[in-house]
């Protein structure tokens, strides 16, 4: 993946970019460096013209920035704030985000780059399939940024990004049909409680697998792998009582593999495997569950059950 020197939105407002919740598409009208769908015609609807080559998905958790593609529009936006005289007291964020939100400013919104970030490093540059999304990824700039801060894109991958589209930016592109964000910890604390435990110990449970599945090397969202752990990870809340209570039989989390189903026809099956190891005995256990990921949207096959190698 080749990296180059986008800009990010105004240098004292850089850390105003992060994301939101939305339900995005297919812009008929330019967007940065003239992309269109047109432009990009194997990642609007999830089919290739190539029956040979399918579909490629991404079901992606990161973080979402807008950049500039070019000197001149980071210079239009540095006019129109300063010629807004209502943003006395507002911090930086709280500057953009208004500027972004006002119709009049819409323009600006439709030619920025949306860039998403995976463990800081640059990855894709998003296109909403409905231009009236673009109000909504408006909302993903939160006025005030934390580090927990987290977006979840489903979407299809295109090809790589040309170099005017987004100042020289050569990453793939991905259309998107649906992106919401959340905080690290609200989503941890949310995760219901099973009984028999105490709310510290089940938070350091969820804490721990959340963090071990998103670290994962390469976990971009784009494999199948990468799509049902995250779908798993974000969806599925037996997935992190299981955790939680091996650590209460005085079992350590010990591994995640994901293996091709034996019950995949024409159809994408992973079984997903949990491992954890008594700490007395050193005797492994397994449980895992079955996600089908043929689609855009994964979804479960067979709840959580106990997995025998053979």
């Amino acid at each position: 993946m080749e990296e180059a020197a986008s800009k990010e939105i105004v240098p004292n407002l850089a850390s105003s970019v992060n994301q939101s919740a939305a339900a995005v598409g297919h812009p008929p009208v330019p967007t940065a460096g003239g992309l269109t769908p047109t432009s990009c015609p194997n990642c609007g609807n999830g089919h290739t013209t190539d029956p040979a080559k399918p579909p490629s998905y991404v079901y992606a958790l990161g973080k979402i920035a807008p950049r500039f593609p070019s000197p001149s529009l980071e210079k239009e936006l540095a006019q129109v704030i300063k010629r807004d005289e209502g943003t006395k007291g507002l911090t930086d964020p709280q500057v953009l985000h208004k500027t972004l939100s006002l119709r009049q400013n819409r323009y600006l919104v439709r030619n920025l780059c949306w860039v998403m970030s995976i463990e800081g490093l640059d990855t894709y540059i998003l296109v909403p399939r409905d231009p009236a999304d673009y109000d909504l990824l408006v909302e993903t700039l939160r006025s005030t940024p934390q580090p927990g801060d987290l977006d979840l894109v489903i979407g299809v991958k295109g090809p790589i990004a040309p170099p005017q589209l987004c100042n020289g930016l050569m990453v793939p592109i991905v259309v998107f049909d649906h992106l919401y964000s959340f905080d690290r910890d609200a989503f941890i604390k949310a995760v219901p409680k099973p009984e028999g435990l105490t709310g510290e110990e089940f938070t350091a449970a969820v804490e721990q697998l959340f963090d071990r599945i998103m670290q994962m090397a390469d976990n971009a969202g784009a494999t199948d792998e990468d799509r049902a752990l995250t779908y798993l990870t974000l969806r599925y809340d037996r997935f992190h009582k299981a955790v939680a209570e091996a650590f209460g039989r005085n079992e350590s989390f010990t591994g995640v593999d994901v293996r091709p189903s034996s019950l995949s026809g024409t159809r994408k099956v992973l079984d997903v495997i949990l491992s954890f190891t008594n700490r007395t005995t050193d005797v492994v256990s397994k449980q895992f569950v079955r996600v089908d990921v043929t689609e855009e949207f994964p979804y479960l096959v067979t709840k959580l059950s106990p997995y025998y190698d053979r």
